[in-house]
C-alpha cells in the first residue's frame, strides 16, 4: 500500500500529471489509436518508468480500456530514448 501511496500524489502519476495521461489514453486505446499528442510526449518524457511498469499486471489498466502493448511503445512513438524495459 505504500509504495501505491508514493506512486499517486496530488494530481499525479509516476510523475505524469493526470491531464498529460488523458492527452495519452486515445494513443494506448485500440482499436485504430492515433499518434502521440505532442502534449502526450511531453507528459511521458519526465515520467518514472519503473513506476508505470509495477501497474504493467494491474487488472485497473484493461479495464480502462488502455492496451499495455500499446503503451509500452509511446516513448519510442515520441522519440524518447527512456523507453520502459518493463
Amino acid at each position: 500500500m505504500s509504495n501505491m501511496m508514493n506512486t499517486i500524489s496530488g494530481q499525479t502519476i509516476c510523475n505524469i500529471p493526470i491531464a498529460g495521461l488523458r492527452a495519452c489514453k486515445p494513443s494506448v486505446t485500440p482499436p485504430r489509436p492515433p499518434p502521440p499528442t505532442a502534449d502526450c510526449c511531453r507528459a511521458i518524457s519526465h515520467a518514472d518508468m519503473r513506476c508505470l511498469c509495477s501497474y504493467k499486471k494491474s487488472p485497473l489498466i484493461p479495464s480502462l480500456g488502455i492496451s499495455v502493448p500499446l503503451a509500452e511503445k509511446l516513448p519510442a512513438k515520441c522519440g524518447l530514448s527512456t523507453a520502459a524495459k518493463c
